[in-house]
């Protein structure tokens, strides 16, 4: 260990217990020498992306929460809802390391070339447990960025834009030539309003608030649909018309509104689609929604006006590149690299420490997954 490091250093760790508490607190941990293709990254900015609650707070209301210990050390402890626990029973009793993606500067590195290249470089990684002060990754983990980025540039360099690129990428595997995203003010949504317009690739945004809709219309998108007009549906047929978009990427999960979107895809199929007349089983254009998020917890709604030619499923990034390949995913992080501060940049509402995390004034905003609000997590920070 390199003599001016600490030997134990501060981590954010996610306990269920038995007894249908979770408890949300900092320990101790040993700060890891790195083995031989390994580096140890000082980390100095993490994101809290909507994937990373799931983790954290579980199925707990955070409304009803106490906080004990000290400001230097809260414990944050809180009931969960009804069958949690036999939901949780795979982690019950384990203290878990919290957080799945980061940036930071390299300290240490193994004897590997891959390793001694990165010391003392800037570098963006995934992998969990990013609400740490000190994180060991392989070195191939490692996205080296661009001289004079920060780490806050890099701290989301894997999660928002490798789902964004995926999605793209998605498309072109299935053979659709269009795209409808949800929630599309996000920081994500916004990265796919860029990429597509770089691609020229046609986008249907699906926002939630006309001043969402004005956000992405200021990065030159073409079709905003507002989910809150009285229009809505109309509005959405007509983008589907113009953009021939067949396959769909949504965030929300619960709701009527994966529904909607098959239904207006049927629509604008059988406005355009050439010859064959009116068929009872509906369209022959195959039409596919996504799921890939979780911003409605209630049930998935179906009301089948959409014919016999479609599909939903789930969407996940982790599968998405284990299925991708080595030579894809080296073009997507290179892309990424290269766009950080500008198709791949993201904005942040507020920055906290690991301490800062645990106060009622974050938890209680952060786990709204509010679109357009995003915490950062600066894990050097005293306060």
């Amino acid at each position: 260990m390199t003599a001016d490091l600490p030997d134990t250093a501060l981590e954010l760790r996610s306990l269920v217990t038995s007894e249908g508490t979770l408890e949300l607190s900092l320990h101790d941990v040993p700060v890891p020498a790195p083995a031989e293709n390994q580096v140890l990254v000082r980390v100095e900015a993490s994101p809290i992306n909507p994937s990373d609650l799931g983790l954290l707070v579980a199925t707990a209301d955070m409304t009803t929460a106490t906080v004990t210990g000290t400001p230097q050390r809260p414990i944050v402890t809180t009931s969960l809802g009804d069958g949690a626990v036999d939901a949780l029973s795979a982690r019950l009793g384990e203290s878990l390391p919290v957080g799945n993606e980061g940036a930071g500067t390299v300290v240490a590195a193994g004897s590997s070339a891959a390793a001694q290249a990165l010391l003392g470089t800037t570098v963006g990684m995934a992998g969990g447990a990013m609400y740490s002060q000190y994180r060991v990754v392989d070195a191939g983990a490692c996205l080296e960025l661009p001289e004079g980025t920060s780490a806050k540039d890099g701290a989301s360099s894997f999660v928002n834009p490798l789902t964004a690129l995926g999605m793209v990428e998605t498309m072109r595997r299935e053979g659709h030539s269009g795209l409808v995203h949800t929630a599309a003010a996000s920081n994500l949504g916004q990265m796919l309003v860029k990429i597509c317009k770089e691609d020229g690739i046609p986008l249907v945004n699906v926002v939630r608030k006309p001043e969402q809709a004005e956000i992405l219309k200021s990065l030159g998108a073409a079709h905003v649909c507002d989910s809150s007009s009285p229009t809505f549906t109309d509005d959405l047929v007509e983008a589907l018309k113009a953009t021939s978009a067949t396959l769909a990427f949504d965030a929300t999960g619960g709701g009527t509104l994966a529904s909607q979107i098959l239904n207006g895809m049927e629509k604008a199929a059988n406005s355009t689609e050439a010859g064959g007349g009116y068929s009872r089983y509906g369209s022959t254009v195959h039409k596919q929604v996504y799921i890939y998020g979780g911003l409605d917890t209630g049930p998935t709604t179906l009301i089948r006006n959409f014919g016999m030619a479609w599909g939903i499923g789930g969407w996940l990034l982790t599968p998405f590149l284990q299925s991708a390949g080595a030579e894809t995913i080296a073009r997507l992080r290179a892309r990424v690299a290269a766009g950080l501060t500008t198709t791949f940049a993201s904005t942040y509402t507020r920055e906290v420490s690991l301490a800062g995390m645990l106060s009622p004034d974050a938890f209680t905003n952060y786990v709204k997954r509010a679109t357009g609000e995003k915490f950062l997590v600066t894990p050097q920070a005293v306060t």
